[in-house]
């Protein structure tokens, strides 16, 4: 199955099957991508499907070294782009060659930014092996290392030449691995359509079971929610709506192969990740899974549509149920109060110090607030588990 990131002469494949991984030599000599490559992947695939992958590079005559890197968000760094800077020169890498990430979204964000920095500038390649990486972090160019203040805080934006998406490299994942990617596709059904929603909470048996089409479906359907918000606003520079709408106004748009009307603005993709990624933060990168962050992000959005009279008591019933039944949290597990505050108001997203709320109308539908006080988010918090 293929899903089109449409964005003119950045424009590229998303490819999502069964057992494809062989093929990935064939397919970047297709794309005249050169014929040297640095290959990184992170230390969880080391022993599994980067030999695999390496393989399949030799046989289509692609001189590819491997390096690995370790597992984990600490690896995300200025040091650890540092390293790979290194890496690129010693196996002479020129502006003719390209990196491929292998592995979950750190070994994405790090390759990506250090491909997207090496020399100005060189191709890269995402085959994401985690089903995170797989329906969210490989699609949409944001590469990016942590600072200790944020996450993400330095990056840039760099459309990877293709995305080769093997749904057989999920037979390895941790459960809880698996679980947390959920949270992502819970996330597009809400911001992008009500059917995939509806899908993803009828076969979360089949999908927790890795049910290898199963499987393909819900990748393919997160990235064709994701690559129609891309399409239409690639560096997340577009207002809520071009007449600049007063806030709350509910975000759709453009029509995606395959899915329902998405909004257009990219802002909508934090949708869960304003609390999210600061309780990452707070928490310590490696603490809690992106996915669960996401998960307790969602509930927290949820609650706080609530109290604005956007959502209904039985849509936030439902997400809460479909999230745990997805194994995943829906409660802050002990952090203070005090400090998520805090990280929010310097969250890069943040205008003016004040966060970007993008809360859910529908399934399906979504509005970015910036009118949501300090007081309603700490009584949503604090009735969460937020401590003090």
């Amino acid at each position: 199955m293929r899903v089109r990131v449409d964005l003119g002469p950045r424009s590229y494949d998303i490819h999502i099957g069964v057992d494809t991984l062989p093929g990935l030599g064939q397919a970047l000599s297709r794309a005249r991508l050169g014929r040297r490559a640095l290959i990184v992947a992170d230390g969880n695939v080391a022993n599994t499907h980067a030999p695999l992958a390496a393989s399949a590079l030799h046989a289509a005559g692609i001189s590819a070294h491997l390096v690995v890197v370790p597992p984990g968000e600490a690896t995300k760094s200025l040091a650890g782009a540092e390293r790979l800077y290194d890496t690129c020169l010693d196996c002479g890498l020129d502006r003719g060659s390209f990196i491929v990430a292998l592995g979950g979204g750190v070994a994405g964000d790090l390759a990506g930014f250090v491909a997207a920095t090496y020399m100005r500038g060189i191709a890269w390649v995402q085959v994401p092996t985690t089903l995170l990486a797989q329906i969210d972090a490989s699609v949409g160019g944001k590469v990016a290392v942590d600072h200790p203040r944020g996450k993400n805080l330095i990056g840039a934006f760099h459309q990877p030449r293709l995305v080769w998406c093997d749904v057989r490299t999920l037979d390895t994942l941790p459960a809880p691995d698996l679980a947390a990617g959920m949270a992502e596709a819970v996330k597009h059904g809400i911001l992008g359509d009500p059917r995939y929603y509806g899908f993803v909470r009828r076969r979360q048996a089949d999908l927790l079971g890795r049910d290898p089409q199963a499987l393909v479906r819900l990748v393919a359907g997160s990235c064709r929610i994701k690559a129609a918000v891309v399409s239409g606003d690639e560096r997340e520079e577009m207002a809520p709506d071009p007449a600049a709408p007063a806030p709350g106004t509910p975000l759709r748009g453009g029509r995606g192969p395959g899915v329902g009307a998405v909004p257009r603005s990219r802002m909508v993709l934090n949708l869960g990740h304003t609390l999210g990624n600061n309780m990452e933060a707070v928490a310590g990168y490696g603490t809690l899974r992106h996915g669960e962050a996401v998960s307790i992000g969602l509930v927290a959005a949820g609650r706080l549509a609530l109290l604005h009279g956007l959502w209904s008591r039985r849509w936030q019933t439902d997400l809460e149920g479909t999230l745990g039944g997805l194994g995943l949290p829906t409660r802050i597990p002990g952090l203070a109060l005090a400090d998520l505050l805090t990280a929010m108001r310097v969250d890069k997203k943040a205008v003016g110090g004040t966060a970007r709320w993008i809360l859910p109308v529908r399934p399906g539908t979504v509005a970015v607030h910036t009118d949501v006080t300090g007081e309603e988010v700490a009584a949503v918090l604090t009735g969460m588990g937020a401590e003090g």
